[in-house]
């Protein structure tokens, strides 16, 4: 991939938050074009990635979405890509309307209290060999 997210767009996670995990699951469940490559904040890649869009190599606090270099955090992110799946998910970006800090005050509210809520892992996420070629 030249340039970052230009044929795909690449979705950076906490790869060690069971939240975040079992959304990534969800994501590639619904995504049948493919879209989304996936890797985790943590891993080299994830940082590469970080570092090539500008933003911090230790960022741990939201997902990240880069699509067509451009890069979208927080609620924007996630209603980014809720609007590539498959089925009735694309109409949750219809919550776009809703002025950006009231959603991203709620996305933050989750996102402090994932660890707690949902716990973690010891260690990033290895994906399988059916997925693999979906991750970065």
């Amino acid at each position: 991939m030249n340039e970052i997210g230009s044929q795909t767009a690449v979705v950076l996670f906490d790869g060690v938050c069971n939240f975040c995990n079992s959304s990534v699951n969800f994501v590639l469940d619904r995504d049948a074009h493919q879209y989304f490559k996936f890797g985790a904040l943590q891993s080299e890649e994830g940082r590469e990635v970080l570092q090539k869009t500008g933003q911090s190599e230790n960022y741990l606090e939201s997902i990240i979405l880069v699509e067509k270099n451009i890069v979208y955090r927080d609620s924007e992110a996630a209603l980014r890509i809720a609007r590539k799946l498959n089925g009735a998910w694309p109409l949750l970006y219809g919550f776009i309307v809703i002025p950006r800090p009231v959603r991203d005050a709620v996305y933050r509210f989750i996102a402090n209290n994932r660890y707690k809520w949902f716990g973690k892992m010891e260690s990033c996420r290895i994906p399988t060999s059916d997925i693999r070629s979906r991750f970065i």
